[in-house]
């Protein structure tokens, strides 16, 4: 026995787009931040009154580049948590440790993760048993890496890796049931029996809600809306209920950080208007639907019209990106990617005979983009349409924003402040005894 009833596990669910981390037992994470850090590379600001003075948490990141990196041995300032992000500063890039849905970078997630424990839930991770959400897909050498950060750097006294999907699954209480995850990075179907996913046949694809974004901003651009980033503008009220806008001349921003900021706005932008249309996207049919409008940061209202059904819209049909202009680099991919029907119908078909019926009636949506208006009942139809007469289908999701939202960090609050979980952690005396490559038969 690991941890009795006093210490509570932490649960953290490090995703494309944000972090989650909280409490076991508890109904909703209590940090939420971005996956991405601000970094300022020490070699370009050398001067120490600049850099004292700005506030937010900055960690200090020596990175010992190998020789075949290039480039001399550096120090960069990381900016971790949306408040430090927010703070525009000279130089600083935003960047991900993800590429291609992988960890690319461990120095940040180790950064992301110590933001995650000392500063938003104020707990020593000496003390508390992690249990980490990892991608369904994720291989061997991610997982080992993710084991010895935490037993080596952070000392946990037990750790579990669990799968995405089936703790998306536990938190609908499930066994079995195939997971739609809409992330940030990208969209995964990974069918769940009876607590596994079945790895052959997950499927996925690259669309997912910041695919979404950019194809908003592009269209947006298309026709002539300029988003202006928060921190380019002051607005001055001039008489009660005037504003007038002044733009900021801010040259050292860098173009990472314009990106990241005017992203914000268009996913704002694209959560509030967007909603899946009930047929697929038609260009003539939806030429004159009703304007909606929108209100920017600097005071412009814009309006929408047919953007809000043809973005979502992408998702069911990912060729439908290729008419935005300044999307043409999606072309050579574009015949490779499925839509989110097709991906569900071939990922069943991968399963054995004895499952598919099961699983064409647990359907299950999680993720930030599956809490897109009318998309459970865009995706039930599309499903109907394609899949064989006999499969009843039904595609459940939470009713609640912030479930769907936060499904797997909740399924995984659940799973470990199960008693009948306890047994299951991989402690540090297994990880000192047996080392990291244990965790695949501890954490199947």
């Amino acid at each position: 026995m690991y941890g009795g009833d006093e210490v509570s596990a932490i649960v953290v669910d490090l995703g494309s787009h944000t972090c989650k981390a909280g409490y076991a037992g508890e109904d909703a994470p209590k940090a939420v931040f971005p996956s991405v850090v601000g970094s300022i590379d020490q070699m370009e600001v050398d001067d120490p009154a600049t850099t004292d003075a700005n506030p937010g948490s900055a960690v200090d990141a020596k990175i010992n580049k190998t020789p075949e990196d290039g480039k001399s041995k550096g120090k960069r300032k990381l900016y971790v948590g949306s408040q430090s992000l927010g703070f525009r500063r000279d130089h600083m890039e935003v960047l991900s440790p993800f590429k291609d849905g992988i960890v690319a970078d461990w120095d940040i997630v180790d950064h992301i993760w110590d933001h995650a424990f000392r500063e938003c839930l104020l707990i020593d991770p000496k003390e508390h048993p992690m249990l980490l959400a990892e991608p369904s897909s994720n291989i061997q050498q991610q997982r080992e890496r993710a084991v010895e950060l935490m037993f080596e750097k952070y000392k946990v006294p037990a750790l579990f890796l669990a799968k995405n999907a089936v703790l998306t699954s536990f938190a609908s209480g499930r066994a079995t049931s195939l997971v739609v995850d809409c992330g940030g990075g990208s969209t995964t179907v990974a069918p769940v029996h009876d607590g596994y996913v079945l790895q052959r046949a997950v499927t996925s694809s690259p669309i997912g809600g910041e695919f979404l974004t950019d194809c908003l901003m592009k269209s947006l651009g298309s026709k002539g809306i300029k988003i202006k980033p928060r921190y380019s503008f002051k607005r001055k009220e001039i008489r009660p209920g005037d504003f007038q806008t002044v733009d900021l001349v801010l040259p050292n921003t860098t173009e990472s950080y314009r990106l990241y900021s005017q992203r914000v706005i268009a996913s704002d932008i694209k959560e509030s208007v967007c909603r899946a249309p009930d047929t697929p996207y038609d260009e003539t049919a939806y030429a004159n639907i009703p304007m909606t409008s929108y209100e920017l940061p600097d005071g412009q209202t814009i309006e929408i019209g047919a953007d809000r059904f043809k973005i979502p819209d992408i998702l069911f049909n990912p060729s439908l990106a290729q008419t935005i202009p300044g999307m043409e680099n999606f072309s050579e991919l574009a015949p490779s990617v499925r839509g989110l029907s097709q991906m569900v119908i071939e990922s069943i078909s991968r399963c054995d005979v004895d499952i598919r019926r099961e699983l064409f009636s647990s359907i299950l949506l999680a993720g930030g983009t599956a809490s897109m208006q009318q998309l459970k009942e865009r995706l039930e139809k599309d499903l109907l349409e394609e899949s064989p007469q006999s499969a009843r289908i039904k595609v459940l999701a939470s009713g609640n924003t912030t479930e769907r939202r936060y499904s797997v960090w909740i399924g995984g609050s659940i799973l470990a402040s199960l008693g009948s979980f306890q047994q299951m952690w991989f402690s540090k005396s297994e990880y000192e005894e047996h080392g990291a490559s244990y965790v695949q038969r501890k954490c199947p």
